[in-house]
């Protein structure tokens, strides 16, 4: 209970460390909360600061999710356990305590989750995800799709009902922290990828 307890803890921690906020502090660039989209995101900062300091964002917003799991596995926790350690790590960064509570919309600390749960199902949903960029080129909108298909994903490879449940909730959660850019899909304002509103 103790090991199980404090790896829900500092999965919660490590998901409260703010990639977009440290990076963009680190190469000098303007605080991503108070430009763009205003969002402490991988996209948000591909707008301010480039193609470098995204995908340096992006690999930490993804480890944030992978390690607590991976972790988890190797403590040998069972699979409730370590639902609740991916929903920390997600809850971390959505809602930071290094960082006033005010954190991204999630979308790679989710995929960071899905992937060290099983990376099959990481595997599949980032491929859903690039095929939807391909096809529609709205960053926010292959996000929700793939995000959408992941119980689902996750129900095909591993059947369990807690890691259901986690992802069930993450797709929730998620859907509501990017309720600007459902509303934006909806009227036709959503940008194309280079230039949008997702995380």
């Amino acid at each position: 209970m103790i090991t199980t307890a404090l790896l829900i803890l500092g999965a919660y921690l490590l998901g409260s460390v703010s990639s977009a906020i440290l990076v963009c502090r680190l190469m000098g660039l303007p605080d991503p909360r108070t430009q763009g989209s205003k969002n402490p995101g991988a996209t948000n900062v591909l707008r301010i600061g480039g193609k470098k300091a995204a995908t340096l964002t992006l690999a930490g917003d993804s480890l944030k999710g992978v390690l607590p799991l991976l972790i988890g596995h190797l403590l040998g926790v069972d699979a409730l356990a370590l639902a609740a350690t991916g929903l920390a790590a997600f809850l971390g960064h959505l809602y930071p305590v290094f960082f006033g509570f005010q954190g991204g919309k999630g979308v790679a600390t989710a995929l960071g989750v899905q992937w060290g749960l099983y990376w099959p199902v990481g595997l599949t949903v980032a491929a859903v995800w690039l095929f939807m960029a391909y096809v529609v080129k709205i960053s926010s909108l292959s996000a929700l799709v793939s995000m959408a298909l992941a119980p689902a994903i996750v129900w095909y490879f591993w059947p369990e009902p807690a890691l259901i449940g986690m992802q069930v909730l993450i797709t929730l959660i998620l859907f509501w922290r990017h309720r600007s850019n459902i509303h934006n899909l909806l009227t036709g304002a959503e940008d194309r990828i280079g230039n949008t509103e997702g995380d």
